[in-house]
């Protein structure tokens, strides 16, 4: 196998997110990008530090791509039609991008500073939306992992195949999120 001209890093990570979006990530080794990308294996090292590297970078990727996806749905959006507009957005990463969703999970450092900045911007994204919501600093925290939570949830339940009574997933992600923002609405009715 001779090396391929005019591979770079780019070129790369998107193989590689091709590559776990089609089969798994994990699936996703060096010697399976390696063949994708029709290189030797050691010729990856000079764009990447071994496959804790690639997945660092993968994970880093899926951050960024999931919290352009959000930004890009809440634009001009407040209330409820934005935390709606998360959580299809949200859903609608997952669907296309299976693999490298489930990269954000596997990163070697959660520390890394870029990591930790598009993680920030994600949070502080969603706590901007939750704005409008009758709210302390702590309970919109706690909202951000109920909805990332109802988010991840029904998004793995949908991709194993869990869905399988003959309704619209989309309906039902909007019902269940109308409800969760009902809550949230309602959270110091009764105190």
């Amino acid at each position: 196998m001779s090396p391929r001209q005019g591979l770079d890093r780019g070129a790369l990570l998107s193989a590689a997110a091709q590559l776990a979006d089609s089969d798994g990530f994990q699936a996703l080794t060096l010697a399976a990008l390696a063949q994708r990308l029709d290189v030797r294996s050691p010729s990856l090292y000079n764009h990447i530090s071994g496959l804790p590297g690639l997945r660092q970078e993968m994970a880093l990727m899926s951050v960024q791509q999931l919290s352009l996806a959000l930004t890009t749905a809440t634009a001009d959006r407040t209330g409820d039609d934005a935390i709606q507009a998360i959580a299809a957005a949200y859903i609608g990463f997952v669907r296309e991008h299976p693999g490298l969703y489930e990269a954000s999970f596997h990163a070697p450092d959660r520390e890394e500073p870029q990591l930790a900045a598009a993680s920030t911007a994600t949070l502080e994204l969603l706590l901007h939306s939750l704005q409008p919501y009758p709210l302390t600093e702590a309970e919109a925290l706690h909202a951000v992992r109920g909805l990332r939570s109802l988010c991840h949830g029904f998004a793995s339940i949908e991709a194993q195949g869990g869905f399988g009574m003959n309704f619209d997933p989309d309906d039902s992600l909007r019902l269940t999120v109308s409800a969760f923002l009902h809550g949230l609405r309602h959270l110091h009715q009764n105190q």
